[in-house]
């Protein structure tokens, strides 16, 4: 059994491979807070146990087993992220801390009832799709937001950073999953985009805002 420190490492891997497409040790201790050697070491240790492909000076990679493992890491962090939030009532922006903490609980038995008790959902709040019990994963095809073009109209179904502040920040323009707007403008400078939806004829958001944003388009 993986512990804690090892499943962070093999979490924020599966993480960066999954958004970037490849990671470097350097990748991971910044995401990871901690120095290149530590991270360095961790890594050593994981190709030992056959998790992390590892060679120097070439991108890294997880194993199958490594993969498995990291994506039950990410079922139970994102299964605890609904539960609180469709069960418990928190807001998206106050369940990440709490399921950093709960994803670590070594209890399939736990997790799969929590999965039962809420019709076993397939993503989380923020939209991201949920591991089966296999470490099976859909995957994510959706389009940013700052693809789209002037008039058309698209649903945020996804987010691509769920931060706290980030959140907050959508919460106060009243941008949730489901939302759907329209595209008023597109400033051709900073690709800026002011959209209409619901409340808010015009809002504007930034280019940095844009590229967070997953949405299907709506006919």
């Amino acid at each position: 059994m993986a512990s804690v420190t090892e499943e962070n490492y093999l979490k924020a891997l599966f993480i960066l491979v999954t958004e970037r497409g490849m990671a470097t040790i350097s990748d991971l201790s910044k995401l990871l807070k901690v120095s290149l050697p530590t991270a360095n070491s961790m890594i050593k240790n994981l190709k030992k146990q056959e998790l992390v492909n590892y060679e120097k000076y070439k991108p890294l990679s997880l194993t199958e087993k490594g993969r498995r493992e990291a994506a039950l890491v990410l079922r139970k962090h994102r299964l605890t992220e609904m539960f609180l939030v469709n069960e418990m009532g928190f807001g998206w922006e106050e369940v990440h801390e709490i399921a950093e903490q709960i994803e670590h609980i070594n209890s399939p038995i736990f997790f799969d009832r929590m999965d039962k008790l809420m019709g076993h959902p397939t993503i989380d709040p923020h939209g991201s799709p949920i591991p089966d019990k296999d470490g099976h994963i859909a995957e994510e095809v959706y389009e940013q937001l700052s693809n789209c073009r002037t008039g058309e109209k698209v649903r945020l179904i996804a987010l691509a950073h769920s931060a706290s502040d980030f959140l907050r920040y959508l919460n106060n323009r009243d941008l949730s999953l489901g939302v759907e707007m329209r595209i008023v403008s597109i400033e051709a400078y900073d690709g800026s985009m002011v959209v209409s939806y619901d409340n808010h004829p015009a809002e504007t958001l930034t280019h940095p805002v844009c590229e967070k944003l997953r949405v299907e388009k709506v006919d």
